[in-house]
């Protein structure tokens, strides 16, 4: 079945690895039959800077605040265009792949400020009822919610440095924020990474492979098991948002948001059944 897939292209050379891999993604997904998008940030020259510029009306500004602002301006429909167009595209897409470069353990600045303008205040966050023990719809649930999103980076540094007792700490670790904190947290499905290290030392050869490696990944776009963070309204925290203390036994760090072997999906108690002759009013 044919799908919509928006690739989110974060690297300033068109000739780049990053530029050859969103060439091959591109030329896979419709081969496959799928629509694609591609925002090519650099090429967009977007603008990188969260700021009062960001919006048509300024409701409050004697004393700006963004994410006020943000709120304002998404339900009054006063954003930029450019903001809008992103939001509209993230709308129609059934999934994104990011393509960027891993620089200072993260991704670019232009990426980083096309999520703080694009991911707006009722658009990915401040969605759902706030009140009682909820939260909002956030971690695994909101208004991206049923998309899926796989992050395709490229790495100087050599595999062994981003092992778990690695020098730079953890891929899973270092990418956490992103996966967890940006793509789940309004909703967005996440695959495991695709992830290619010592970019810069990569032959002709070995472009071929990791290529071929990534078309396999491509064609399990939409039928490759996501991670399985926990969601947050599934039963899993506490009111106060902490996980509950028999879950997660023998793990720590980021995994204990990861579901374990042995835990459901939904751990929410069964409601109480009424039998006759029984009320609900204590």
């Amino acid at each position: 079945m044919s799908k919509n897939v928006l690739i989110i292209h974060a690297h300033p050379e068109p000739k780049s690895l990053n530029g050859s891999l969103t060439g091959v993604a591109i030329a896979e997904l419709e081969k496959q039959g799928h629509r694609v998008q591609v925002s090519d940030l650099y090429a967009m020259g977007w603008k990188a800077v969260a700021d009062a510029a960001d919006f048509t009306d300024v409701k409050e500004p004697e004393r700006f605040s963004y994410v006020r602002e943000s709120k304002h301006a998404f339900s009054t429909d006063t954003q930029t265009l450019d903001i809008a167009v992103e939001q509209r595209k993230l709308l129609w897409a059934d999934a994104m792949i990011f393509q960027f470069p891993m620089w200072w353990f993260t991704m670019p600045a232009i990426l980083k400020g096309w999520i703080e303008r694009v991911f707006a205040y009722g658009f990915a966050y401040g969605v759902g009822l706030h009140e009682g023990v909820r939260w909002g719809d956030r971690y695994g649930e909101g208004m991206l919610a049923g998309r899926r999103a796989m992050l395709s980076v490229t790495i100087g540094g050599r595999l062994p440095h981003y092992g778990s007792r690695g020098v730079n700490g953890s891929l899973e670790d270092l990418l956490f924020p992103i996966h967890h904190g940006i793509l789940w947290y309004p909703g967005i499905d996440v695959l495991p990474p695709f992830v290619i290290y010592q970019a810069d030392r990569l032959t002709p050869d070995g472009f071929e492979t990791l290529a071929n490696e990534y078309r396999r990944r491509l064609r399990g776009l939409f039928t490759d098991q996501p991670i399985p963070y926990r969601s947050q309204n599934g039963g899993h925290y506490d009111q106060e948002q902490v996980l509950r203390p028999e879950l997660g036994a023998g793990v720590s760090g980021f995994a204990l948001h990861v579901l374990q072997p042995g835990d459901p999906a939904d751990a929410r108690p069964e409601p109480k059944k009424i039998h006759e002759g029984e009320t609900t009013n204590a």
